[in-house]
């Protein structure tokens, strides 16, 4: 198992499950200005900085002295048509081929529209990588999300919150162990299948196709 985190300049994680997956990572990858906030982080838990392996990004948020300082790991990546946190995980994937896990932090909070934009690329890299097993999440303080393909389980454990979303409006999700069942969801909008509740330890989830999904846990 090897466990990557990208590291956002979003909300900075506060509570034991994110700092635990920063903390234990194999490496950690910033985008651009959130390696600031790394070794801010690193100086104060533990007495001294902790060098990122990698700065990714167009570097419009990275100051110059800290830029100056981290010269040999920073990756300048000026185009436009990705954002940081996908040049990322293109870093991640192509120097890290063994890699199991990428546990994305910080890529939430402060705007929102980052915060929607980054949580639906999590579908979009289903298509854009060949992932192959590798799972990734986004994981802040309060929800850990990610993307789905096909039907599947999902040991979450009765009670947990749970929210559904697609950009597929012709895909139906058949559901079983949630308190509203799913079955007629039509994904037209962003609300239809949020704030749901699991009522067993297993939800099952049975997709009329395969497409892409976003599930949110809290």
């Amino acid at each position: 198992m090897k466990s990557i985190v990208i590291l956002e300049a979003g909300d900075f994680p506060r509570k034991t499950y994110p700092l635990y997956l920063l903390d234990s990572a194999d490496a950690v990858v910033c985008c651009d200005g959130a390696a600031v906030q790394y070794l801010r982080y690193t100086r104060r838990r533990f007495g001294a900085e902790r060098m990122p392996e990698a700065v990714v990004g167009d570097l419009d948020s990275l100051p110059k002295t800290v830029r100056g300082r981290l010269a040999p790991i920073v990756i300048h990546e000026a185009e436009q048509e990705d954002n940081d946190q996908t040049k990322a995980m293109r870093y991640v994937l192509a120097h890290h081929p063994d890699v199991t896990d990428i546990h994305i932090l910080g890529a939430t909070g402060k705007r929102e529209d980052h915060t929607i934009g980054n949580m639906g690329l999590l579908m979009e890299y289903t298509r854009m990588f060949d992932l192959n097993g590798i799972r990734v999440e986004m994981v802040s303080d309060y929800s850990t999300a990610f993307a789905l393909t096909d039907s599947c389980e999902l040991h979450m454990g009765k009670g947990r919150r749970v929210s559904l979303f697609s950009p597929d409006n012709s895909l139906t999700i058949r559901s079983e162990g949630l308190e509203w069942p799913t079955d007629a969801v039509v994904f037209d909008n962003w609300w239809p299948a949020t704030l749901n509740r699991a009522t067993e330890d297993i939800v099952r989830l049975t997709f009329s196709h395969p497409s892409c999904a976003l599930v949110v846990l809290d």
